[in-house]
């Protein structure tokens, strides 16, 4: 599948979206959320793809939203119309039952952020830049990065992020637990499509009941979330996959996961 603003690509196991806007250094508008969304899709749909890569063309991962886009609306039809579509375009990103990757090669500014907020793993270039300067513009980030950045971060460096606008380098992204790890510009896909390859010899079943009980659980209190855990790993030992990787074990041997 192609499109003017996404890319997608499949191959073996891991699948691929490309924000491909780099005249605008990949910011986000109504069409290319949209253009997210299909892509998602595909490769949900896809049993051959059992991991998703995200990155974008360029020198962005993505650079914010398209501010001149954002300029034309008031408050009522932004909310009917952007707002509500890249609500629900990241939602499905953070409740997609494929382990997700961020490659983020360049600037992740306002809705890149958010958008690395919605991804399992994020893996950033030594060129990466990432931040919420929203504020600058007179506004505040509004596609989910107010409440997704206070639960991923200590709250005093999320309010700090947001009530300076500052960028911060990829090293620093990391060492408040926004990101995963730094690797050289010229490694990145390298390293990236290794850790998919990596996840992607896991059980997809496993690896689905495994997102689906961290993200609900996190909302939970923790006796209901134990409770929950409890029920959901019992529903795992039911399945083929689960036997075949206690089997391959025993007979030392590399297991063959099939998703079932």
């Amino acid at each position: 599948m192609t499109d003017d603003a996404v890319l997608v690509e499949v191959d073996g196991p891991v699948g691929q979206i490309t924000i491909n806007r780099p005249e605008t250094l990949n910011a986000l508008d109504v069409p290319t959320c949209l253009a997210l969304e299909k892509a998602l899709d595909r490769l949900e749909a896809d049993d051959t793809v059992r991991v998703i890569v995200v990155t974008g063309a360029g020198r962005a991962f993505v650079a914010g939203g398209d501010i001149g886009d954002l300029n034309s609306r008031l408050g009522l039809a932004h909310y009917r119309e952007f707002g509500e579509e890249i609500h629900r375009v990241f939602r499905r990103f953070e409740t997609c039952d494929k382990p997700t990757i961020a490659a983020v090669n360049g600037f992740a500014l306002g809705g890149g952020t958010e958008l690395l907020l919605c991804l399992d793993i994020r893996i950033l270039s030594d060129k990466a830049r990432l931040g919420l300067p929203e504020i600058t513009l007179g506004i505040f980030p509004g596609a989910g990065g107010t409440q997704r950045m206070i639960r991923q971060v200590p709250l005093c460096r999320a309010k700090e992020l947001m009530f300076t606008g500052d960028h911060i380098p990829a090293a620093e992204a990391v060492a408040i637990g926004l990101a995963n790890r730094v690797v050289p510009h010229d490694e990145l896909m390298a390293e990236t499509r290794a850790l998919a390859a990596k996840i992607a010899e896991k059980s997809p079943l496993t690896l689905k009941l495994l997102k689906r009980t961290i993200g609900d659980g996190a909302d939970m209190a923790l006796p209901s979330a134990l409770r929950h855990e409890q029920a959901t790993i019992s529903l795992v030992m039911d399945s083929r996959d689960a036997h075949e990787g206690c089997s391959a074990f025993l007979e030392k041997r590399k297991a063959r996961f099939e998703g079932a």
